[in-house]
């Protein structure tokens, strides 16, 4: 899987793939509509790949915890649960020492719904990420 492609960019709901760099911005595309626009970098606009999850001893890896969503529900979507306690308890399923103090129930829904967003376009697989 390579998230390193894939954006998040502060403000704007989904994720975005990145068609091309330009001198001051980004072109992006929305996973969600296919909307092309350009997206600079004071906008907030940070890769998936560079995204970590704060654990009780580390950080894990998005790409990790989607990998573990994924194995969790046989690579299909989730039905993200609506009750704070029940999304807290099904993040703690999948990566049972997060942070819970600085792991907020935003980011928890945020990733559950990144996950589908990718599971959707089949952007998660279990293979490891190659390191050059």
């Amino acid at each position: 899987m390579d998230l390193s492609n894939i954006l998040s960019i502060t403000g704007k709901g989904g994720l975005f793939k990145l068609i091309s760099r330009a001198p001051n911005c980004f072109i992006v595309e929305s996973l969600e509509d296919g909307h092309r626009f350009p997206a600079f970098s004071q906008d907030g606009v940070a890769t998936l790949d560079n995204i970590a999850i704060f654990t009780e001893e580390d950080e894990v890896t998005l790409q990790s915890v989607f990998q573990s969503i994924f194995k969790k529900e046989n690579g299909a979507a989730l039905e993200v649960p609506k009750d704070n306690n029940a999304l807290k308890a099904y993040f703690a399923e999948v990566l049972p020492n997060y942070d819970r103090e600085r792991v907020y129930v935003s980011n928890i829904k945020k990733v559950l719904a990144w996950y589908n967003i990718l599971v959707g376009h089949k952007l998660i697989d279990l293979e490891e990420e190659k390191k050059d």
